[in-house]
C-alpha cells in the first residue's frame, strides 16, 4: 500500500489587511499653556452637562457665584489668565445647567436654570466691561428645573427646552414680546427626567434618552412617539443621531455598571446593532459626532481620556481608531464648529475641556497628519454653514430642509454668522432670467459658476456694501479688534501680529474673488446684451 502526498498551494497574503481609512492616524493634541484659558472659576455643580458652549467668537462656560447661577463668556483669542473680577453673565437666581450658542448668530446665547427660567442673552461685540444681568428674553413655562436646551439645527429662532416635570417645550423666539409663557407646542411623552435630546440632520426627528432607561424617537411638531426602544440590558444616559447614517449612537452602562455604548437602527429600536462595554469607571460618557468625517468621539467624564471611532454604514459599523489620553481630568466639555477650525493645520475637530482640579481649559485639536501645507480637500467637505434653511414658521408649518453648506476653503466665502447679514437684499430680475436660459452661443466665461452662486454672490456683495466703512474697518472675522486689549507680552505682540497677516492674506483673497467676480457679471451683462441684440 502507498502513501501519496499531496501539496495543496498556500494562500499567504504578505500584506496586513488594513482598513483604508484617511483618519487612521489622527492625533489629539493639547494647546500649549499660553493658549489656555487660566484661573478660571469652574462650577463645582454636579449636574451631568457639558458646562461649556463654544463657537468662533466666544468660549461660555458655567461658573461658581455666590448667590444665583452665572457663567463666562470669553472672547476665543482671550488666552492666559483670566482677571479675577471679569465680568459675568448673572440673571438666573438658581445654578445654571445648561448653555447652547444660536447656531445661526454667534453673538446669542440661551441658558437655562434651577429657577425653572430659560433665558436668551445678547452678547455685545465689544468686551464685555460690566456684568450682564438683563436677558433679550425670557422663557416661562415649566414648574421645575431646566436640566436641558437645545437649538433647532436648521430652522432659525426655534429652541427646545426639557425640564424636571418631564415635559419637552417647543418655543418660537420671532415675537416682540421679552417675556414668552407660552410655548408653541409642549412635548409630554416622558414619565421621568429627560437626560438627552438630538435631532436628525433636518431636524424632522427628535431622539430623547430618559431616565426610565427608554430612548424614544418623537415627531417633534406633535410630539407622537414614532419608536420606543426598552432594551433592559443598556441603560442609556445619552443619545446621538450620526447624521444621515439612519443609525442612533447611545452612552450607558450594563447590567455589571460597566460604562457601555451601543449602536441602533434608526427603524428598529428592539435590539442594537452593536453593543460594547468600554471599562468599569462610574463617569457618564458624552458623544460627539462628526458628519463631514463620519468620525465619533466619546468623552469620558471624569477621566482626560477621548476615544475615537470612524463609523461606516455595513458591518462591523464601528472601527476603533486610537484614544486620546490625559492625566488631567475633565468635568466638562465643549466643541468649536467646523467654521471655526483651523483648516492650514489640518484640524478636523477641537475640544475645549474643563478642568476643574486647576481652574483650567484647555483646547485640543484632532489633527490628521499631512505634510502638505495646501487646503485638503478631501478632509474638509462641504459642511454646515450658519445661515438657517427655514424660518421658524416655516418649520412650524410642516417644511423639512437640510442645513445649507458652505466651504472651508479660505477665501471661499464668509461663514461667519453675523445679524447683519440675516436679511438679505432682493434679486435683480435678470438673474431670474438666466437661471431658465441656455449658456449656448454666449462668450465662454472662465470658472464659470452657476447662476445660484452667482446669485449668492450677489446677496454677499450688496449686504457688504450696506456696510459703513468704518464697520468693515472694525471687524476681523466678525469680531471687534479694536476691543482686544494692547498686547502685554512679547508672545501677545506675535499673536496679534500673526493675526493681522492672517487678516491681510484673507482680505488679499477676498479682492481677487471680487475682481473675478466683476469679470463674471460683465461677461454676463454682455451676453445678455448679446441677447437681446439677437432679437
Amino acid at each position: 500500500m502507498s502513501w501519496g502526498v499531496v501539496f495543496l498551494p498556500l494562500q499567504m497574503s504578505w500584506h496586513p489587511q488594513y482598513r483604508s481609512s484617511k483618519f487612521r492616524h489622527v492625533y489629539g493634541k493639547a494647546a500649549s499653556k499660553e493658549k489656555c484659558y487660566d484661573c478660571v472659576p469652574i462650577t463645582r455643580n454636579v449636574h451631568d452637562n457639558q458646562f461649556c458652549a463654544v463657537n468662533p467668537h466666544f468660549i461660555a462656560v458655567v461658573t461658581e457665584c455666590a448667590g444665583g447661577g452665572a457663567f463666562l463668556v470669553i472672547p476665543i483669542h482671550q488666552t492666559g489668565k483670566l482677571d479675577p473680577h471679569y465680568p459675568k453673565i448673572c440673571g438666573h437666581k438658581g445654578n445654571v445647567l445648561d448653555i447652547k450658542w444660536n447656531p445661526f448668530n454667534d453673538f446669542v446665547i440661551a441658558s437655562c436654570s434651577e429657577d425653572t427660567t430659560v433665558k436668551i442673552w445678547d452678547i455685545p461685540k465689544h468686551l464685555l466691561t460690566r456684568n450682564i444681568t438683563s436677558p433679550k428674553k425670557e422663557l416661562l413655562g415649566h414648574v421645575r428645573r431646566v436640566g436641558l436646551i437645545e437649538w433647532h439645527p436648521t430652522a432659525n429662532n426655534i429652541l427646545f427646552s426639557s425640564g424636571y416635570d418631564y415635559k419637552i417645550m417647543v418655543w418660537n423666539l420671532d415675537t416682540k414680546e421679552a417675556v414668552i409663557s407660552n410655548p408653541v407646542k409642549i412635548l409630554d411623552a416622558h414619565k421621568n427626567v429627560v437626560l438627552s435630546m438630538s435631532f436628525n440632520t433636518d431636524g424632522s426627528l427628535l431622539a430623547t434618552a430618559c431616565r426610565d432607561r427608554k430612548i424614544r424617537l418623537i415627531d417633534p411638531r406633535s410630539g407622537t412617539v414614532l419608536q420606543e426602544a426598552s432594551y433592559k440590558s443598556h441603560r442609556v444616559n445619552k443619545v446621538l443621531f450620526l447624521g444621515n447614517m439612519k443609525k442612533l449612537f447611545s452612552t450607558g452602562t450594563s447590567r455589571w455598571n460597566n460604562r457601555q455604548i451601543a449602536l441602533w437602527d434608526e427603524n428598529d429600536l428592539s435590539v442594537p446593532l452593536l453593543e460594547e462595554d468600554l471599562d468599569g469607571s462610574s463617569g457618564l460618557l458624552f458623544p460627539f459626532y462628526d458628519s463631514d468625517t463620519h468620525m465619533l468621539y466619546v468623552v469620558g467624564k471624569g477621566d482626560g481620556n477621548i476615544r475615537y471611532y470612524e463609523i461606516s454604514p455595513e458591518k462591523p459599523y464601528l472601527n476603533y481608531l486610537m484614544e486620546y489620553r490625559s492625566h488631567l481630568p475633565q468635568k466638562g466639555i465643549g466643541m468649536m464648529p467646523k467654521r471655526g477650525l483651523e483648516v492650514s493645520a489640518c484640524e478636523i475637530f477641537r475640544f475645549y475641556k474643563l478642568i476643574p482640579t486647576k481652574n483650567l481649559i484647555e483646547p485640543v485639536s484632532m489633527i490628521v497628519p499631512r505634510r502638505s501645507e495646501s487646503y485638503q480637500e478631501d478632509i474638509y467637505p462641504l459642511t454646515t454653514g450658519a445661515q438657517p434653511a427655514l424660518t421658524a414658521q416655516e418649520w412650524l408649518n410642516g417644511i423639512n430642509k437640510g442645513p445649507l453648506l458652505v466651504s472651508l476653503r479660505p477665501g471661499s466665502g464668509a461663514v461667519n454668522s453675523l445679524p447683519l447679514f440675516l436679511e438679505p437684499e432682493p434679486l435683480l430680475k435678470t438673474t431670474d432670467m438666466n437661471q431658465h436660459q441656455g449658456w449656448g452661443g454666449r462668450m465662454p466665461l472662465e470658472n464659470m459658476q452657476k447662476p445660484s452662486e452667482i446669485k449668492d454672490s450677489r446677496k454677499q456683495l450688496k449686504v457688504e456694501e450696506k456696510l459703513p466703512k468704518n464697520e468693515q474697518m472694525c471687524f476681523s472675522n466678525g469680531f471687534d479688534i479694536f476691543g482686544c486689549p494692547p498686547p502685554k507680552t512679547e508672545n501677545e505682540l506675535l499673536q496679534m501680529f500673526y493675526r493681522q497677516q492672517e487678516e491681510i492674506r484673507r482680505l488679499r483673497e477676498l479682492v481677487n474673488q471680487r475682481d473675478v467676480q466683476i469679470k463674471q457679471l460683465e461677461l454676463e451683462l454682455r451676453n445678455l446684451c448679446t441677447d437681446t441684440g439677437s432679437y
